[in-house]
């Protein structure tokens, strides 16, 4: 193989920000432009630039040998790293007119952020898709893709690659030896801590060092309580300051101040240091989402795969629990995962085009649903096989019945209302702002907008 794949470890990105050169080698020279396309080498071979936190190994190599495989004379080099990293690396590289040909995008506030370097794709997907593309996705992972877009502008600059669902994810061994239940509302979680406290394992496993999930969970929260109303604010028709908005502050600051999370929650971050500690059986429950199907990946080496996760034996997926005066039933947030974007400088963007395509509905999308790295933004797609009853129950479960159920967003459309949310849910988890404060900031910024 010809292609280039790169996994940058934490903290490497100084010099990805920098704009130092310096991947691994590849088996054939290629001349690299301003913008990181390559072209050129033998044959007029082309190389298409993919830097990105997602989709990682096994999936990502097998998504490469996939498309290259139908693709004779374009090879993909491939760039993965963490998350927070690589929001660096994207910002450095936008600054400097460096970005690679594909680049990955969380929806809405990100996309929206460097919307004005991105590719609208509609061209794209009519190309290989046809003109009734659009009804090959789910809904709410279309409407997302586009969250956040200015009035009238109905270009996708992303492409949504998965399907998403927060939730909380429950060890079901801790489960039946307890003889613990699901909680199904805020009472019942909050007595979940003091009766399970002193059994040698976490009762509400809470990594709340990264703004990610914190959103995630107050936008979980905020519907809860007032379905809707948090994206009403967004649009300026209710104030920040609203009692639902202030109430989710409130009940995200009972996770800290009310004995829910473990001490500390807020020094741990989710990845790795909670999932790894979920998945050695040391805590109950861990709030996340979805994505979590994928430690259980049916195409890897089974006896690589921790006992829990292998077939989805040790697991229960639930929805966080209602709250008191809130809705009757807990309301469905997510939407896509992750989406795929073109940078606009690219001057490889038809090849670049038929790589996005090709990873989110064909071979090399197959290949990625096959590892259940989470569940599909295009309708019909299933992995070709499982490993456990348990495994194929869960996925069904996720991908046939909540998905389209899934009505809320867990992403803000603004980039300075994402980060001011995220600044207030930091301040209340560190008690350095009451939740009626928390409202108050997220207010005097949307009032700069």
């Amino acid at each position: 193989m010809n292609r280039r794949h790169t996994w940058v470890a934490a903290g490497a990105v100084v010099a990805a920000a920098s704009l130092v050169a310096g991947c691994a080698g590849t088996a054939r020279p290629a001349a690299t432009d301003a913008t990181g396309s390559q072209a050129g080498g033998s044959g007029g071979a082309t190389t298409v630039t993919f830097r990105s936190w997602a989709p990682i190994d096994p999936a990502l190599g097998g998504m490469i040998d996939a498309f290259e495989a139908g693709h004779e004379g374009v090879t993909v080099d491939a760039t993965t790293m963490g998350g927070p990293d690589y929001w660096v690396d994207l910002a450095a590289r936008v600054t400097s007119s460096t970005m690679s040909d594909v680049v990955g995008l969380m929806p809405g506030a990100q996309t929206q952020q460097y919307r004005d370097h991105l590719l609208p794709l509609n061209d794209c997907a009519v190309r290989v898709w046809g003109e009734d593309w659009e009804d090959k996705f789910h809904p709410i992972a279309l409407d997302q893709a586009r969250l956040g877009n200015p009035e009238g502008d109905d270009n996708y600059y992303g492409l949504p690659v998965l399907s998403q669902i927060m939730n909380i994810w429950a060890n079901s061994e801790i489960m039946e030896q307890e003889g613990a239940t699901i909680p199904a509302t805020w009472a019942e979680l909050e007595a979940v801590t003091p009766t399970y406290a002193g059994k040698g394992f976490t009762p509400f496993l809470l990594g709340a060092k990264e703004y990610w999930l914190n959103t995630s969970i107050y936008l979980e929260l905020a519907n809860n309580i007032s379905p809707g109303t948090v994206y009403q604010a967004e649009d300026g028709e209710v104030p920040w300051t609203d009692p639902a908005l202030v109430q989710a502050f409130e009940y995200w600051q009972k996770l800290f101040t009310d004995g829910i999370a473990q001490p500390g929650a807020n020094a741990l971050a989710p990845y790795p240091d909670a999932v790894g500690m979920f998945e050695a059986g040391d805590a109950l429950f861990l709030p996340l989402g979805s994505q979590w199907i994928q430690q259980s990946d049916p195409t890897a080496d089974q006896d690589t795969i921790a006992p829990l996760s292998r077939g989805m034996e040790g697991y229960e997926p639930f929805l966080f629990p209602t709250i008191p005066g809130g809705a009757d039933e807990p309301q469905f947030v997510g939407g896509a995962e992750f989406l795929f974007g073109i940078a606009k400088s690219s001057t490889n963007q038809e090849q670049a085009c038929d790589l996005i395509t090709d990873w989110i509905a064909g071979d090399g999308g197959q290949v990625l649903i096959n590892t259940l790295f989470d569940l599909p933004a295009v309708k019909g797609m299933e992995p070709e096989a499982f490993t456990s009853d348990k495994q194929r129950d869960i996925y069904r479960l996720m991908a046939d019945e909540w998905l389209p159920e899934v009505k809320y967003s867990r992403y803000f459309k603004e980039p300075k209302i994402e980060t001011a949310v995220a600044d207030a849910l930091a301040a209340v988890a560190a008690g350095s702002m009451t939740p009626a404060e928390a409202a108050e900031s997220v207010q005097k910024v949307y009032d700069t907008l």
